[in-house]
């Protein structure tokens, strides 16, 4: 074996010397102390072999071929369920927010991200409802409705202004709670945005686009995404119970329902070229020569040493 390393060991430790074997594996001390020697032989990734023996003055000692072997490597394998993973990104994606302070659950940095379970669908949907941001953004699009007197069967004033929060809270609540938890789990979708970020603009922008409408499942294909579109009917159609008599009716939830797909569109195109900028905490989308001699008779010791090659491994749990 090439380059191995011979560390050679006399009675007296200050004639301690060393070489390195040949392309033929040789090696040779040729002033090697008399007496009792000890050789120490080793390669990187090699386990050390040891050799004993007595060089008399004047001799030659031709040391018996030795046979380095490949170290003992142990192989731990740890083997971690899916939903732990899942959970992992969650709480990833639970820092990722916009500007320090607005939450950004809904998209995954992490193209090959595992899918989440109905619980953990859940626990998103949950905690996007009640994040404090959700409540303040909340108030302020209630204010905007009341100074242009949007939905005027409710009224102004603190009574007015109430209903339009609670109309507003209860529309992106309930288009959560179906469109990001009960669909996705009964069709088996995952509810998140996938972030792109590679591509022409154009490829991106027509991604971003056609994810309004399609969406991962869980088991990593694309298909179309009925839990957004049909949320998106079924939270306008609830909507009916809330908002005033005026503003109910099928036309109007169709209407709403095409909305809300569009303002998803538009959102997954602010969240592909703008949101990523403005949103930290982000995961990472990874030889020696020979030694001094004895003054006195030549007493040489030679040798060889090869690699015998073989991994030996443990699978742990």
């Amino acid at each position: 074996m090439a380059s191995a390393t011979i560390q050679l060991t006399g009675a007296d430790p200050a004639t301690s010397q060393q070489a390195t074997t040949d392309n033929d594996g040789r090696f040779t001390f040729a002033h090697a102390p008399t007496g009792p020697i000890h050789l120490t032989m080793g390669a990187d990734g090699f386990a050390a072999q040891q050799f004993d023996g007595n060089l008399q003055s004047g001799q030659t000692l031709e040391v018996p071929q030795i046979t380095l072997a490949l170290a003992t490597v142990n192989t731990e394998v740890k083997v971690v369920p899916p939903q732990v993973i899942a959970e992992q990104q969650i709480k990833e994606a639970e820092k990722q927010k916009a500007l320090g302070f607005i939450p950004n659950y809904y998209v995954s940095y992490v193209p090959d991200a595992v899918a989440l379970n109905p619980r953990q669908k859940f626990e998103l949907a949950w905690k996007s409802t009640v994040n404090p941001v959700t409540f303040g953004i909340t108030g302020v699009v209630a204010g905007i409705q009341q100074a242009r007197n949007d939905f005027s069967g409710y009224g102004q004033g603190a009574d007015g202004y109430a209903k339009r929060y609670g109309a507003a809270y209860a529309d992106g609540a309930i288009g959560t709670m179906i469109g990001g938890f009960i669909l996705p789990s009964l069709f088996k979708q995952d509810p998140r945005y996938f972030y792109k970020g590679t591509g022409t603009k154009k490829s991106r922008l027509m991604y971003a686009l056609a994810n309004a409408v399609i969406c991962k499942g869980d088991n990593g294909h694309w298909q179309a995404n009925y839990s957004g579109m049909i949320g998106a009917v079924a939270a306008a159609g609830i909507s009916n119970a809330y908002y005033p008599s005026q503003d109910r009716g099928a036309d109007l939830v169709f209407q709403n329902a095409l909305i809300g797909i569009g303002a998803t569109a538009a959102a997954n195109v602010l969240q592909e070229f703008v949101i990523r900028k403005f949103t930290p905490n982000l995961p990472a989308h990874d030889p020696g020569g020979n030694g001094g001699g004895v003054g006195g008779k030549t007493h040489t010791l030679v040798g060889k040493a090869f690699g015998v090659f073989g991994v030996r491994y443990r699978d742990g749990d």
